[in-house]
């Protein structure tokens, strides 16, 4: 059975989940209102991630004999001033995710709830790998300034990215 404080926990996390996962979908429509395809669909797998990584946590708080609940979703906001602001928006989105994750396993870690931290570590390794991808994104955009010619490298650059759902126990 589950603590029930690292329960809550993880439910507002599977929904802070569910909410990153709305906000990348509307910047996918924002980039797709915009005719870059390529940035609407790097936006629509952080999508497919976000909403992999609430499913992974549902089945784990299942697992562990505690119950999902769900909330409204906040509103994710539909417009940024330029295709930096709506990056440089989701940069601050995943460090507000980053530092959700680590309270989760610093409480598992204080209560001596083995399972539940490990069960994180991918989470924290995962974080890395979010904040440094759109990290590198607003770099290449700031290089790029207003070159047309290189955001729509960029553009395709980004259309190559796909979702692979990763195995849901590790």
């Amino acid at each position: 059975m589950i603590d029930k404080k690292l329960e809550k926990m993880i439910n507002d996390q599977i929904n802070y989940e569910t909410y990153s996962a709305y906000i990348y979908l509307a910047m996918g429509a924002y980039f797709d209102a915009k005719g870059l395809p390529g940035f609407a669909n790097w936006m629509k797998v952080q999508w497919q991630e976000e909403l992999f990584h609430a499913k992974k946590m549902y089945l784990y708080l299942l697992a562990k004999g505690g119950r999902p609940f769900y909330i409204a979703i906040p509103d994710p906001g539909k417009e940024w001033k330029t295709s930096k602001a709506a990056f440089e928006h989701a940069l601050k989105h995943e460090n507000s995710v980053t530092a959700r994750i680590n309270a989760i396993k610093s409480e598992a870690m204080k209560l001596g709830d083995h399972a539940t931290s490990v069960f994180y570590n991918w989470y924290v390794n995962e974080q890395v790998e979010e904040e440094k991808n759109v990290t590198e994104i607003i770099q290449k955009i700031e290089l790029l300034g207003n070159d047309g010619q290189g955001i729509y490298l960029l553009d395709k650059e980004l259309a190559a990215r796909v979702f692979v759902e990763p195995p849901l126990a590790e």
